[in-house]
């Protein structure tokens, strides 16, 4: 048997095994080198459920959702990208010539085979739910085959779950990531930058209204309250109509948006579900006609890869300033 038939038997004996037992900015100027087994390492991460122990920096790296692979890329450690997947949309222009040889191996989710077809040491996932047996592997089981393995922190969820989601804690991700691979002067110089770049975010409003419209039609699915929407909505001044609700987002029905009568509208940009799409549902349905920012055309356009905790957070608030500004005159 070759060695991807091995793994794969040996990945599905693993997880029968556990099932009995009970988560813009210029990439580094230069590619971090990889370092000596010893240089900074084990590093040690609590990560969600789990305790992650890295002896050496990862040289065969699977990157799943934008976050994780547009992080790797400004740490500069692109070049150990073996395969990604599930990307949210396309590099910011600042990463396009790193990331330009990208192994993309599926639009979305990828599945064990295709996963350890590249024979990867560390795979690095944006959301928890990346990690199953119908997806890149249950992180046990990967783990068993000698495949690291680390969730976005600001994806956990349970007791790990950042609440709220805090800027604090996307460059703590960042700091993190940066031990893991054997990338923490990037890391850090990539922190001061974010940092700086915060600081000078200047709101025009502290109050407006605003709805975070994800996406759904007969049911929206919404920003709530303790996630990246909500950080980013007071990072630009904009007052959440559903800052209330203690989740990251949350299905709710039209009458309570239409109640509530938001000034405008944040609308995520996705290649499969575009902010196009979403304002021709909000200006051809009867209900949401009604809406003074519908109406107006009071619309603020993100794109998705920069809505998920991630490097991008900060321009996605410098972003919204700007198109608030650009709506006010």
């Amino acid at each position: 048997m070759n060695r991807l038939t091995v793994c794969l038997a040996a990945l599905a004996t693993s997880t029968l095994l556990l099932s009995g037992c009970a988560a813009a900015l210029s990439p580094a100027a230069t590619p971090a080198e990889t370092p000596a087994a010893g240089a900074g390492y084990p590093v040690t991460a609590f990560n969600c459920d789990r305790v992650v122990t890295v002896e050496s920096a990862p040289e065969r790296i699977v990157s799943i959702k934008s976050s994780a692979t547009e992080l790797l890329l400004a740490l500069g450690v692109g070049d150990r990208i073996v395969g990604s997947a599930f990307l949210d949309g396309p590099l910011p222009e600042s990463l396009e010539t790193t990331g330009a040889d990208l192994n993309v191996i599926s639009d979305f989710l990828p599945g064990q085979e295709a996963v350890l077809g590249l024979d990867p040491d560390f795979i690095y996932g944006g959301w928890e739910s990346n990690f199953t047996a119908d997806g890149a592997g249950e992180r046990d089981a990967l783990e068993t085959l000698g495949v690291g393995t680390y969730v976005s922190p600001a994806a956990c969820k349970g007791e790990r779950m950042p609440n709220p989601l805090t800027f604090d804690t996307v460059f703590s991700e960042i700091e993190e990531a940066g031990a893991i691979f054997g990338a923490a002067p990037a890391a850090a110089d990539l922190v001061s930058a974010l940092r700086n770049e915060l600081a000078t975010l200047e709101p025009t409003s502290t109050d407006t209204s605003a709805l975070w419209y994800s996406s759904g039609t007969t049911t929206p699915y919404v920003g709530a309250g303790i996630g990246s929407p909500e950080m980013i909505m007071k990072a630009a001044g904009l007052s959440n109509i559903f800052a209330d609700v203690n989740d990251t987002w949350t299905s709710v029905g039209w009458e309570s948006v239409i109640e509530a009568n938001p000034s405008v509208i944040v609308l995520v940009d996705a290649t499969w579900n575009t902010a196009a799409s979403k304002i021709a549902h909000l200006e051809s349905d009867p209900a949401t006609q009604v809406l003074d920012a519908v109406k107006n055309q009071r619309y603020i356009i993100l794109p998705f890869a920069s809505t998920e905790a991630g490097i991008r957070n900060v321009e996605a608030a410098s972003s919204a300033i700007t198109q608030l500004a650009d709506l006010n005159e």
